[in-house]
């Protein structure tokens, strides 16, 4: 029973509350299976490693802040035959990570963009990626606000610190010239140092329609496009025929 104690208290110290939870069944186990002591500290081990890396994934899911959470799995690419697929497959694997490459999704509304940009992140996730979800219209409203409370610098850092960073929605609604600009910035301060993922309703040549300025536009587009996959999803709305093959299986 002191030996008990002692481990529950030094568990607890040591912050493995996996260990401390499952030793003594894992015990039992491993005296039914003849189990060496390093077999048994092994079994621990693992479990509590396994747990770990489980509780990681689900803070990191959290942090990204997801409004929805969409898999790859749920997302039926019959329905946008312009989509290559297996192009799509590769980048879930994340090398685009690695070489600081961007993602635009390009195509018309209720095409999947959001949808195949969340399953993204969250693959992303699962390979241990930092990954934060935002709509356009409230990065502007963040940026202006920090600007406003002169924090655009540690705002700036902090962004830094998300391997990915999903931008929403970018041209749905027009922004301010400061708002524009500081967006400029915001897109700048990241190329060539971490990946973003955008998704957009707008074609390219549309873009000085939300940004304003055509020089800043033509900047921003080469930093963008530069180290970009640019999917194209035009065709008809994916979300009405999901509606519509739902009700004609009911």
């Amino acid at each position: 029973m002191k030996t008990e104690i002692l481990l529950d208290h030094i568990t607890k110290q040591l912050r493995m509350p996996t260990i401390a939870t499952n030793y003594r069944s894992l015990a039992r186990e491993a005296e039914e299976r003849n189990l060496s002591y390093e077999g048994y500290l092994l079994a621990l081990l693992e479990i509590e490693a396994q747990t770990r890396e489980e509780n990681q994934k689900q803070r990191r899911l959290k942090q990204a802040s997801f409004p929805v959470v969409k898999t790859l799995d749920d997302y039926d690419f019959s329905l946008i035959p312009s989509l290559n697929k297996n192009r799509f497959l590769t980048l879930a694997k994340g090398e685009f990570v690695e070489k600081k490459e961007n993602i635009i999704f390009l195509g018309n509304s209720g095409t999947g963009k959001s949808h195949l940009a969340t399953g993204l992140g969250i693959e992303m996730i699962q390979s241990g990626y930092k990954v934060k979800f935002i709509t356009a219209s409230e990065l502007v409203e963040e940026l202006l606000m920090a600007k406003e409370e002169h924090k655009f610098n540690s705002l700036e850092k902090k962004w830094l610190k998300f391997d990915v960073i999903i931008v929403d929605e970018l041209g749905y609604v027009p922004f301010s010239k400061i708002g524009s600009e500081l967006l400029f910035q915001f897109f700048s301060s990241r190329y060539e140092r971490a990946s973003v993922i955008i998704t957009t309703n707008l074609e390219f040549t549309e873009w000085t329609d939300v940004f304003g300025d055509e020089k800043m536009t033509a900047a921003l587009l080469d930093r963008l496009t530069h180290r970009s996959h640019i999917l194209l999803m035009n065709g008809e709305s994916y979300r009405f025929r999901q509606s519509m093959k739902q009700k004609d299986n009911q």
